[in-house]
């Protein structure tokens, strides 16, 4: 089964702009994560829609592709580098993993458990889920939640509490029952990739500004898998100088 592994790095983000190209002890948080994809996955590439972007991973000598700046989305970002990358390498790719361009830190497990989802041929999509420690907030509303079936698929995704622990207080919750946070990676079966992004917004995910939830609409499975690693996204400046301070600790 041949991988291509895509990470989607826009420029103008609304809390960071150039993000992708900020400076990490030497390197540039584009090319952290680049290389430790590109490590494990044959066929990498980076997809962006922005000149700066593809001239710095030209530059250290990744791999890049063009993309439009139209895209509403990541996973709309990879069918079109999918779309690129067949044509160039003239390959036909059987999964398209979506890795977050904001994580250096991106784990060899991550990575290696969610190809494996892939061993089971009725895999269409896949993504991470990690348990809530005791000492996190599982009312976080930038922390989605999500709730499996006993398959290991997900039922839902939710920024709120799923499920509701009735008759028990709120502060007992995690004592009594294991929360599930989503980690966002993805992984698509190529022609579900291609099929997805044709899918108009559904009322669920409008509701929760969560994307997958088109995907449950319309009747997709998204299988998860258990994660110990944690992530280390960097959406801010801050999130930036928190990294910093531990590298050099």
């Amino acid at each position: 089964m041949k991988f291509l592994a895509v990470i989607p790095a826009r420029y103008a983000s609304t809390r960071f702009p150039g993000k992708p190209l900020v400076d990490i002890n030497g390197q540039s948080m584009i090319q952290r994560v680049y290389e430790r994809v590109n490590s494990h996955f044959k066929y990498c590439c980076v997809a962006t829609d922005d000149d700066k972007i593809f001239s710095a991973v030209t530059a250290f000598g990744g791999c890049v592709v063009m993309t439009s700046v139209d895209h509403r989305s990541g996973t709309d970002r990879c069918a079109e580098a999918l779309m690129k990358m067949e044509q160039d390498c003239e390959i036909t790719f059987d999964v398209v993993v979506n890795i977050q361009g904001d994580e250096p830190f991106v784990s060899e497990e991550h990575l290696s458990k969610i190809e494996s989802c892939f061993d089971a041929p009725d895999t269409q999509i896949a993504t991470l889920v990690k348990r809530f420690t005791e000492t996190e907030d599982i009312f976080d509303p930038n922390v989605p939640k999500v709730a499996i079936s006993k398959e290991s698929n997900a039922l839902f995704f939710s920024r709120s509490v799923i499920p509701y622990y009735r008759g028990l207080d709120s502060g007992q919750w995690q004592n009594n029952h294991i929360y599930w946070k989503h980690i966002g990676m993805y992984a698509y079966k190529s022609s579900v990739l291609r099929d997805i992004t044709k899918l108009p917004q559904g009322e669920l995910e409008i509701v929760e500004s969560l994307e997958q939830l088109r995907w449950l609409e319309n009747g997709y499975t998204i299988k998860v898998v258990e994660t110990v690693t944690e992530t280390q996204a960097i959406d801010t400046p801050e999130d930036l100088l928190k990294v910093l301070s531990l590298l050099n600790n």
